[in-house]
């Protein structure tokens, strides 16, 4: 292969967007730009990918019968809410939990789609029935959610110390923060001193 279908070649092959053959011309100098460009379109046929010309504009795209095995990597990572943000992080500390308590911590009710936003990011599962009058389901994190944010465990999630270092937590936040894990530290101490 010549350098100037070298050139040609890797002119297309780095441009974000479609090429006219101006533009390429622009790039690599004289030359039949457009026999180089019908050379490495007839070269590259059959091949994983394709140099294709749509509207005057060349471009190097996935062959079509192939197009099916990167939709899943050319997806959009969606944009949590700040509600499913916030539904995520009190589930992740609090589970297995209640939409009830969820709301109740929150302070504001949440919608079904929130949950369904974050089970089916594969983050948070059902975890069975909590046994009382109308047994609501409970909520809790998925190996999923641990492995993309990088926890081996829960007990890797930020303390409060943590919180407050990085300024995530304003006064009154702290304070229910606090109120919240000495709950459950005396539930924990109970629950121990009802085995002995």
């Amino acid at each position: 292969m010549d350098e100037f279908l070298r050139s040609v070649e890797a002119t297309v092959f780095a441009s974000g967007e479609p090429l006219s053959v101006n533009e390429i011309a622009l790039h690599v100098g004289e030359g039949d730009v457009a026999a180089a460009l019908a050379e490495l379109a007839e070269r590259y046929q059959g091949h994983g990918i394709e140099l294709v010309e749509r509207g005057g504009r060349w471009h190097f795209q996935t062959a079509p019968d192939l197009a099916h095995l990167l939709r899943r990597t050319r997806e959009e990572p969606r944009r949590l809410s700040k509600a499913a943000t916030e539904t995520l992080a009190i589930i992740a500390y609090h589970e297995p939990v209640s939409r009830a308590e969820i709301e109740a911590i929150r302070g504001v009710q949440i919608s079904k789609g929130t949950l369904d936003v974050l089970m089916e990011a594969g983050w948070v599962r059902t975890a069975g029935r909590r046994e009382v009058p109308g047994r609501p389901l409970l909520y809790a994190t998925t190996a999923d959610f641990l492995t993309h944010f990088g926890l081996a465990s829960r007990k890797d999630l930020p303390g409060i110390d943590d919180l407050k270092a990085a300024g995530l937590l304003d006064p009154l936040e702290e304070t229910l923060f606090q109120m919240q894990a000495d709950e459950e530290s005396d539930e924990q101490l109970e629950s121990e001193s009802e085995e002995d």
